[in-house]
């Protein structure tokens, strides 16, 4: 049988569709298949920048006496957990819940079924520090299915017992209170690491949503040991390895606890999320760094990651090939020694750049070779001087082969995206960087909408050069999505974002809650799996379950809807149950939560457009850290053209003829104001 992958849209799964592994995409007919044929499922789930994934397919998937093996006792399918990340859950579950821990590449093995009955991850050519190889691991399952099928069945069948018995049981949890939150806090003290910042030890992730977390907690109690460790950990990371300190953005994580060495890919959703991190850590405390970081950041999005249709791919790889060797290698891209800084910049400037960025004969990373980093000990120097070295390393490593990059677009990380672009556009003056976000925007909406004829509207997961995937959206796509529209309606007084983000969100409502107010990752009319996937914690990003309620809660605030604000409510229900508990892994929704305990807040900003003051108005209305408050200008009502695009600005006219903002919290709204700095002190802001 063929490979059957070459005419999918997934960039992962191309990169297989040369394999002399008979692939199948996820599909029914593969299960049928090995139903007909008597055989197991091999289910091999990865994606495009993974490091292990590639090492995986060229020892084993690229190997022809492994691959006919496959071939003859397996029906063999490859997942992108990207495009499916309904099908990546519902058997990551079952790997972590039979091994305790997980990752990719993710191999499980299936009946025809789909039910799974034997796991594991990364198997290596050869057995490797007490792991067999993965031949031995492919004759072992062959061994069990032909002469213990019994035992086989039993296996799988009670697994899949066992992941139902799972079900998430947090609907009659009331939300979350002011206690809640302060455990939650008293937790992530506990764990915080007050030596390098972060949390927990290597490897050590950017903490994006705890972030958030902080400087909302921060924002509506004064906290100062909130607002501490979000700054020391995001100037810790902004001063490592882990950010590229020539060409902005950041890697997924960092190898070891000092935040020196990083696993080198770039992903959309991380940069998305530590963008709009930054920006809120200058909004709250003015730190150069933290602008200097958000800009950088969103100009490496827009320049590394955005795509011919005006969408931004899902990521950069971690490794690229090595110009002196031609060998693909993880950081080959990034990494510098002090011979090829003086190569670079001559004798002086070398020496200066070697000190200034951590660059040693020892090296910190492999061969004798470092990753930039910012130490803090690091010469005084000219920033004129340096700006110019950084500039000549920029352009001499653009002249290195480039790592590869996965153009798939993702509905949900695009949501982050714009969300972060339009308020970095808004907070630093960059009206271009609104113009991408609008863009991207334009994109989801023209392809990833789908409303045809004869079945219920949907967001569509992915797309690729302009054309629409096959995958239906999951909860993530959809409240990440109304997020992003929600933070451009904010910023650009357009209201049809805001139509658009209801649309979505009335999805959520009918078609992914549960009749107890919890909710479900996938619709309701979506694939059957085995298990119906369900998670309220987050990931690298957050969890569809608390996206969904704080774009449910912002909605509520903008409109007035009691079903919307109390959709969020009882979804919430969750944080009161594992806030206090596990804050590292839940901390969307406790930002969520922290909204909710402010208000949020309704502001209302009216004026005509070409008037100074209006903008004055909205820009500190942008600039206020009150908690997820909701944002919405344009003209007085009732007025010519303005009518009904914000139901806030319902009945708000101007202020003895001049620009005025209303600010409301809980039914009582405070007295009108015509002045930015009363605005910015009725919002929480520190900076009009």
């Amino acid at each position: 049988m063929p490979n059957r992958l070459a005419n999918e849209t997934s960039p992962y799964l191309l990169q297989h569709a040369d394999n002399p592994v008979d692939w199948w995409p996820w599909s029914p007919e593969a299960f049928a298949e090995a139903r007909e044929r008597g055989v197991p499922v091999l289910l091999s789930v990865g994606y495009s920048s993974c490091h292990w994934c590639h090492v995986l397919a060229i020892e084993s998937f690229q190997d022809e006496l492994t691959a006919a093996y496959m071939n003859e006792h397996f029906v063999n399918i490859k997942v992108d957990r990207e495009e499916r990340p309904d099908v990546d859950a519902v058997y990551m579950e079952a790997v972590q819940a039979a091994t305790g821990q997980g990752g990719w590449p993710m191999t499980v093995f299936l009946t025809a079924d789909a039910e799974p009955f034997y796991f594991g991850t990364y198997f290596p050519p050869e057995p490797r520090h007490g792991m067999p190889s993965f031949m031995q691991v492919l004759e072992g399952v062959r061994a069990a299915w032909v002469g213990r099928p019994e035992e086989v069945a039993e296996v799988a069948q009670k697994i899949v017992r066992d992941l139902a018995g799972r079900q998430l049981d947090y609907g009659k949890a009331g939300t979350p209170g002011a206690e809640e939150l302060a455990q939650a806090l008293l937790g992530l003290t506990r764990e915080y690491d007050a030596v390098r910042g972060g949390f927990g030890g290597a490897p050590k992730f950017p903490p994006s949503m705890v972030l958030e977390f902080l400087l909302r907690h921060h924002a509506r109690t004064g906290s100062e040991g909130a607002l501490q460790m979000a700054a020391d950990t995001c100037e810790a990371m902004a001063r490592g390895g882990i950010y590229d300190q020539l060409g902005g953005g950041f890697a997924r994580y960092s190898v070891d606890r000092e935040w020196v060495v990083p696993h080198f890919e770039k992903m959309l959703y991380d940069n998305a999320l530590l963008c709009r991190v930054y920006a809120h850590l200058w909004r709250a405390t003015g730190s150069e760094l933290a602008r200097r970081v958000a800009l950088e950041t969103a100009d490496f999005m827009v320049r590394e990651l955005r795509t011919a249709q005006g969408g931004f791919a899902s990521a950069l790889d971690a490794d690229s090939e090595d110009p002196l060797t031609g060998e693909h290698v993880e950081g080959a891209y990034y990494a510098w020694t002090p011979d090829r800084l003086r190569e670079v910049l001559g004798e002086d400037d070398g020496v200066l750049a070697a000190g200034y960025f951590g660059v040693t004969e020892e090296g910190t990373f492999e061969h004798g070779a470092s990753v930039l980093q910012l130490p803090q000990d690091g010469p005084a120097v000219d920033a004129e001087r340096i700006a110019g070295i950084r500039e000549r390393l920029l352009a001499a490593r653009a002249e290195r082969p480039a790592p590869g990059r996965d153009d798939k677009v993702v509905a949900a990380w695009n949501g982050l995206a714009i969300a972060a672009l339009a308020e970095c556009g808004a907070y630093f003056d960059r009206p271009d960087l609104v113009e991408r976000a609008t863009e991207a925007a334009d994109l989801l909406v023209r392809v990833h909408f789908d409303a045809a004829a004869g079945r219920a509207p949907r967001l569509a997961r992915t797309s690729k050069d302009g054309h629409v995937g096959a995958n239906a959206g999951v909860l993530e796509d959809y409240g990440d999505v109304a997020e992003g529209f929600l933070a451009l309606a904010a910023v650009t007084g357009e209201g049809v974002w805001l139509e658009f983000a209801g649309f979505l969100l009335d999805l959520v409502l009918d078609r992914f809650t549960a009749e107890d107010g919890s909710l479900y990752d996938t619709a309701h009319d979506a694939e059957k799996l085995i298990r119906r996937p369900q998670d309220p914690t987050d990931t690298a990003a957050p969890s569809g379950w608390t996206a969904a309620a704080g774009a449910l809660l912002s909605y509520a605030a903008h409109t007035g809807s009691e079903a919307h604000r109390t959709a969020a409510e009882r979804a919430l229900g969750v944080v009161q149950a594992l806030g206090p508990r596990v804050p590292r892994f839940i901390g969307h929704g406790l930002s969520v939560a922290e909204a909710l305990l402010d208000g949020p807040r309704e502001v209302a900003v009216v004026g005509h457009p070409e008037d100074p003051a209006r903008t004055a108005l909205h820009r500190a209305a942008l600039l206020g850290t009150a908690p997820g408050a909701v944002v919405a200008v344009g003209l007085p009502q009732p007025a010519e053209g303005g009518e009904g695009e914000f139901p806030l600005l319902a009945e708000r006219t101007l202020v003895h003829d001049l620009a005025a903002a209303y600010v409301c919290r809980h039914f009582v709204c405070a007295r009108p104001t015509t002045d930015p700095v009363e605005l910015a002190e009725q919002l929480g802001a520190v900076r009009p």
